[in-house]
């Protein structure tokens, strides 16, 4: 397979930069990878390395025109901006793409996107039908929750001793972002996946109270799960100084969770990576704590 260069968006981001390593893991040399962000001073290091780093702004259609110049592979990683702006900046990142001439876009989506019944899930249900109606050969990345959403309120956790919530006994199939960056990089230096829609999770689900539970096995101390009404739970996470709208959005995501939203046993991401992916227990046994 020729590829002429792979696009990166969001590389300044977690996910972003764990693709770009796992793409150079790969063997694709750096100089045909076009790392972008809105500040590239984030990324100088991988254009020290020889990454192609260009500033792109979801924001700005200009940007995106210059910086998929070239490009025949492109990852739209979803945009960190307010929901009510997610689908215009995705919109604009496909129709540079399409004018780029781009072969494929692969797009990292939500669990059910078209059955979402989240405010989150709804963005990306949008954005996959215009991803689908812009003509563009695409491949969706149906992302689950991250570990990481978790590993990294341990502290936080355990000085509570509590994992608060309001998922009910819906099951959560997380993965590592380092997982779903490594399932990218497969998509986007493969044949094959053209067209495909994978839902993307761990093997092993759990509940919020069996992550309160392998908390309190790794911690050695008792950790409970206090499951909250969403209202109450939106008001928890903005008295810990989320924004008002952020709280709303993430105790949404888990009444999704609630009705199973989050939970798949495809095996997708597993046969994309060739291995198991990172556990729960063996995430938490890392983390910080």
């Amino acid at each position: 397979m020729t590829i002429m260069s792979i696009v990166v968006t969001g590389a300044t981001g977690q996910l972003g930069r764990l693709t770009v390593e796992a793409l150079l893991r790969r063997g694709i040399p750096a100089a045909d990878i076009i790392a972008t962000g809105r500040d590239i001073a984030r990324i100088k290091d991988l254009a020290d390395r020889g990454v192609a780093a260009r500033r792109a702004d979801f924001a700005d259609t200009d940007s995106l025109t210059e910086a998929f110049v070239g490009a025949d592979r492109l990852l739209l990683i979803s945009a960190s901006v307010p929901v009510d702006e997610r689908v215009a900046h995705h919109r604009r990142v496909i129709d540079a793409a399409v004018a780029a001439g781009v072969s494929l876009v692969a797009y990292t989506s939500t669990t059910h996107a078209d059955t979402a019944t989240t405010i989150i899930g709804a963005t990306h249900g949008e954005t996959e039908e215009y991803l689908r109606d812009g003509g563009i050969p695409s491949v969706l990345l149906r992302n689950g929750w991250y570990l990481e959403n978790y590993t990294s309120q341990l502290p936080q956790i355990l000085h509570n001793g509590a994992v608060v919530g309001a998922a009910g006994q819906g099951r959560i199939s997380a993965a590592s972002r380092a997982d779903y960056a490594e399932a990218a990089a497969v998509v986007l230096t493969t044949e094959g996946h053209t067209g495909a829609v994978y839902e993307l999770g761990g093997d092993e689900s759990f509940t919020l109270t069996e992550l309160a539970a392998a908390i309190s096995a790794v911690a050695g101390k008792l950790i409970a799960y206090a499951d909250l009404p969403v209202a109450e739970f939106a008001q928890v996470l903005a008295a810990a100084g989320l924004p008002a709208e952020l709280a709303e959005v993430l105790a949404d995501a888990d009444l999704g969770m609630s009705r199973g939203e989050m939970y798949t046993d495809s095996g997708d991401l597993r046969r994309l990576i060739g291995r198991r992916p990172v556990p729960l227990a063996e995430a938490l046994a890392l983390a910080p704590h």
